[in-house]
């Protein structure tokens, strides 16, 4: 029998990319989303398309916030992991409007947890994010302290980690926390900045760049980022591990690269930085070179020329999504 594994989240950008990357493995995914609206829902739903076409996945719309709905999916499946990739993501979102990340991030994961420990679930992936790290020396490593996040998104991140923890302590279960940096790739955020960059260069208008653009981000493919997470299935314990590039580039280096693949010149909106963001993030990987054997394999030049090539693939669809701002 195949093992199952519950991937909420699982028509987000990487939710789906794991999901996958799972049935490609020969496992049986269960996935959830509550296909909400902080982007255009098509897209989500063009993500999940070539995951329906599959006997190995099962699709829910639903919220891992609804207790009852968690309580009826853990007593209805056999659940062998869990790979909790549904989360309220973005720094400046969550400044505007904490109260969804409280449920999503923090209750959400609080009720996988509960359910997973009564299910008796192996291993319990959380997905989290380099946000915590906030103005700590680089490379960021593991063993840096995170409780000081600069927004909202990056608290109930920490919250769920935390959480992660109790359970792991309290009932032994397996918590593995991968925490992902500047995740870009095919099938995109479209609040991201490579994603918008990409559509408003295209569509000659002005981008949005907040300091001087001299800002770092370590920009990690999302091949990388799914295979990454999956090879931590295998771990017990407790531990949190980054998953990055190892690589931290400019951000007008990478505005250069997508005007190069797309053979047109960005006209720059400069604003203001926003306070809740870092002037850098850059990994240090070493933690998941030595558990996971891993590595990433695809740099940002490759990475952007996968990504542009995605766009002019599927330009009429990508078009026709809502704008976001």
């Amino acid at each position: 029998m195949s093992e199952a594994v519950l991937v909420t989240g699982a028509a987000g950008f990487i939710g789906a990319s794991v999901a996958g990357m799972l049935i490609e493995q020969g496992r049986d995914v269960i996935g959830i989303d509550n296909l909400n609206d902080y982007y255009d829902p098509r897209l989500k739903e063009w993500r999940l398309e070539p995951l329906k076409n599959s006997p190995a996945f099962s699709f829910i719309e639903g919220d891992i916030a609804d207790t009852e709905l968690i309580k009826r999916i853990f007593r209805e499946n056999r659940i062998d992991y869990v790979i909790n990739l549904a989360a309220r993501a973005g720094v400046r979102a969550s400044v505007e409007d904490p109260w969804v990340y409280l449920e999503t991030n923090v209750k959400g994961t609080l009720n996988l947890l509960e359910a997973s420990r009564q299910s008796g679930v192996k291993t319990f992936v959380l997905a989290s994010t380099s946000s915590l790290y906030g103005f700590n020396e680089m490379p960021f490593n593991e063993e840096q302290k995170t409780d000081s996040p600069l927004a909202p998104y990056g608290a109930t991140k920490k919250g769920a980690e935390v959480l992660c923890y109790s359970y792991h302590y309290l009932y032994g279960l397996n918590t593995i926390v991968p925490r992902y940096f500047t995740v870009y790739g095919p099938g995109g955020r479209p609040d991201m900045s490579i994603f918008k960059f990409i559509l408003k260069i295209e569509r000659g208008r002005p981008i949005p760049v907040y300091g001087d653009g001299r800002q770092t981000r370590d920009f990690t493919f999302i091949d990388d980022i799914a295979r990454g997470t999956l090879a931590m299935l295998g771990l017990e314990g407790y531990e949190i591990i980054n998953l990055g590039n190892d690589n931290s580039v400019e951000l007008l280096y990478v505005i250069g690269l997508i005007e190069d693949a797309l053979g047109k010149k960005a006209v720059i909106d400069w604003q203001e930085r926003h306070p809740a963001d870092v002037e850098a993030t850059w990994a240090d990987i070493g933690k998941a070179r030595k558990l996971l054997n891993w590595e990433p394999l695809t740099g940002i030049e490759e990475g952007i020329e996968k990504t542009v090539k995605w766009f002019r693939d599927n330009r009429e669809f990508i078009l026709s999504l809502r704008e976001e701002q």
